[in-house]
């Protein structure tokens, strides 16, 4: 993606080994590790969108087959067996790559006409 490694050391040292204590008025606590969940830090929408850039360029086929806004994935198909095949596959490619994917939140949209 083009990012310099030294910013990508830089970003590193922010999620690694991190500690802090907290001031009171009866002084401060003693220190401890903090751990940030990958969604409490100011910089995971941005982190976000460079790792699904990445994935996209990687896999993509040919628009406008996967759309991407987000975190959401819009994956279109002629057929329902299409649809399923492709689904299966971007799912196996991200979550081989340390993404995971929330099947409890897809939706399944049919226009046209359809068999069923």
């Amino acid at each position: 993606m083009g990012v310099k490694e030294w910013l990508v050391s830089a970003v590193m040292s922010v999620y690694t080994g991190a500690k802090t204590d907290v001031r009171t008025v009866y002084g401060n606590s003693n220190g401890f590790e903090v751990k940030v969940d990958h969604q409490g830090s100011a910089l995971s929408p941005l982190l976000f969108v460079i790792v699904i850039e990445a994935l996209s360029r990687e896999f993509k086929v040919a628009l406008p087959w996967e759309l991407l806004y987000a975190d959401d994935l819009v994956v279109i198909a002629e057929t329902e067996d299409d649809l399923i095949k492709r689904l299966n596959e971007w799912m196996d490619f991200v979550e081989n790559r340390g993404v995971r994917v929330n099947m409890n939140k897809t939706k399944v949209l049919i226009s046209g006409n359809s068999r069923r």
